[in-house]
């Protein structure tokens, strides 16, 4: 007989708001639904972003610094989220979606209390209005994967609707930017939370298998006398 309360419930991914001074959570969004697929793109901040000049060619990349890298990788992600008020029977929805919309586009705009503000000072002659600073933003994928992001795509499609036009299914193609210590000041708390994220990287990757020389037809001569 099978005992479904011994069947483990899905971890949810999620969007977490955190206070940058105080470091505590203001507001957790979970997806209703973990993405059937994500797309991670990695890409190196070489030192020597142009070509090498070596060998003949035309590069006029500096030689010593080919191996160097000036900082972390920018990291992007980008996968789909569904949110669908009829898998929800039980909650009662009279404005469809509309809130778990407007929660993810508020992580994109500035709010109305900032605009008023920027508008005031404007007005009272200010010369240089500081940009708005939006709240720490972590996606999360499990606990092996907790990250500062920034949103830099969100795209809605909404697909169903009730009688009052409320929303009821929507797909969302989300974008992020990994944030790193190249994008934060010294001593953020973003800063730090990135430096988790790579130390779990290299946790995971110093637990992988390594490969046999053989397994590539080499051995260690043809490494060491660069016969490759």
């Amino acid at each position: 007989m099978t005992r479904y309360a011994d069947i483990p419930k899905p971890i949810r991914s999620g969007i977490v708001i955190v206070d940058p001074d105080r470091g505590t959570p203001q507001r957790i969004i979970v997806l209703q639904f973990n993405p059937d697929t994500l797309e991670r793109s990695l890409a190196p901040q070489s030192a020597g972003d142009q070509a090498d000049s070596g060998g003949g060619g035309s590069g006029s990349g500096d030689r010593n610094e080919a191996l160097r890298l000036k900082g972390p990788a920018q990291e992007t992600w980008k996968f789909t989220a569904e949110i669908d008020a009829t898998d929800q029977f039980e909650v009662a929805a009279p404005d469809g979606i509309h809130p778990q919309l407007a929660v993810l586009e508020m992580l994109v705009q500035p709010t109305t209390a900032k605009l008023r503000e920027a508008s005031r000072l404007s007005k009272k002659g200010t010369i240089e209005i500081t940009p708005i600073e939006m709240p720490l933003t972590l996606f999360t994928w499990g606990s092996k994967r907790v990250m500062p992001v920034r949103i830099t795509e969100l795209s809605i499609n909404e697909s169903a609707f009730d009688v009052n036009l409320n929303p009821i299914r929507a797909s969302l193609s989300i974008g992020l930017k990994v944030l790193t210590v190249s994008d934060l000041p010294p001593g953020h708390r973003g800063a730090e939370l990135y430096l988790a994220h790579l130390a779990q990287k290299e946790r995971l990757a110093a637990a992988a298998r390594g490969g046999a020389l053989s397994a590539l037809g080499l051995s260690n001569g043809d490494i060491g006398l660069g016969r490759v």
